[in-house]
């Protein structure tokens, strides 16, 4: 019987991943639905392919397009809007994937777990502003919470359960980003700079968290909600190869590590499979991995002077509740002002900082909470400059 499936943001860089490892074996997939935010010429694409039961563009004024372009399709429904997307995310499936970018992806995320679907899991904003809500309708559910981030997937696939006690730590690392080694005055990077990532390749908004580090910091996070350690436990290590994407520390001395090249299809193709494995290699969705080529691997402290921004996030984990909303919101609003050449680069971590220091913080128990939260945090950053 075909697997069930369902792609939350299917033209962003996961989902078009997702999709390509798909459609080389379509017949052992029934997709439900794809959604996509703006771009709805390769939403069209990828419809045309899979032909799935329901099509979702966001933004309005692209529908007529769509609906026109997928006609052709039997037993296929276009719709449009942001609650067309939480309305599809309440249809179970086998598997959905959560590739949604930013905050956008909590509400349709949690509606997916209370359907019942098993959740494969790359929008970490789920989990940093709404975690405690997540997890504990993830085992309300008794749904597979399946992370997409190669660090976590790594995590996930070497993580002993029985051995919780004897957890020394966890390591998840970062490539540094683009600046890394080559450092520049932060007030005079551009845009190009910054999205240029010296490993892996990804959408504008997660490419600007990876040059300030943020996204790393975004994991940390993430890592937290996902596993059973403490904070204390977590640690974030520079590794520029990205070969080594995660480790666990036992206490008996032993690390384990989960090697690979950066491709997201690997850990994507985990999760899809879970627990079984794909061939990636029968179809060349992947080259081989070869020891003996990769040269050296390196380990490097984060410097928090030169990357400021995970500093932030590890202090907005230590106090959790608001200061995990506001962290988050008014990280994608100084990075939207970036990308549009309102503000420097430096002035990222400027914008949450201030958005930080603004708001008295407190715990959040709803989804409402968090979402009035979220609207504060954004008002304030959009304030700041």
């Amino acid at each position: 019987m075909a697997k069930t499936i369902t792609i939350l943001g299917s033209t962003g860089s996961i989902g078009k991943n997702v999709v390509e490892i798909i459609k080389v074996e379509l017949e052992k997939y029934q997709i439900i639905a794809l959604t996509a935010k703006e771009n709805f010429q390769e939403l069209i694409s990828q419809a045309l392919i899979l032909k799935p039961l329901f099509v979702v563009i966001e933004n309005k004024k692209h529908y007529q397009i769509v609906k026109d372009a997928l006609s052709q399709i039997n037993n296929c429904q276009v719709m449009s809007g942001t609650e067309s997307i939480n309305e599809i995310a309440k249809i179970k499936c086998d598997i959905l994937f959560s590739a949604i970018v930013g905050s956008a992806g909590v509400l349709p995320t949690l509606n997916a777990i209370k359907a019942g679907s098993n959740i494969a899991i790359a929008n970490k904003e789920s989990l940093v502003v709404a975690g405690d809500i997540i997890m504990e309708e993830v085992k309300k559910s008794k749904i597979n919470l399946l992370p997409i981030d190669s660090e976590h997937n790594a995590i996930f696939q070497i993580f002993e359960q029985d051995n919780l006690n004897n957890i020394e730590k966890i390591t998840i690392t970062a490539s540094g980003g683009p600046f890394f080694r080559n450092q520049k005055d932060p007030e005079n990077i551009t845009i190009e700079e910054a999205l240029k990532h010296p490993n892996w390749q990804m959408g504008a908004k997660i490419s600007i968290d990876c040059a300030t580090m943020m996204n790393k910091g975004l994991e940390m996070i993430e890592a937290y909600r996902l596993f059973p350690v403490a904070k204390s436990q977590l640690k974030i290590l520079i590794h520029p190869q990205s070969i080594i994407h995660g480790m666990v520390e036992y206490k008996d001395g032993s690390s384990l590590a989960m090697l690979s090249y950066p491709d997201m299809k690997t850990p994507i193709s985990y999760a899809l499979e879970f627990p079984k494995r794909l061939d990636l290699y029968q179809y060349q969705l992947i080259k081989k991995f070869d020891l003996a080529k990769i040269n050296k691997l390196e380990f490097f402290e984060v410097d928090y002077l030169q990357f400021p921004a995970v500093k932030l996030c590890m202090q907005a984990l230590e106090t959790e509740g608001s200061a995990l909303v506001v962290l988050n919101g008014a990280n994608e609003v100084a990075v939207n002002k970036f990308l549009n050449k309102e503000i420097a680069f430096d002035k990222i971590t400027t914008i949450i900082e201030k958005s930080l220091n603004q708001i008295n913080h407190r715990k959040l128990s709803t989804i409402e909470e968090i979402i009035a939260c979220d609207k504060q945090a954004r008002t304030i950053a959009n304030s700041i400059f």
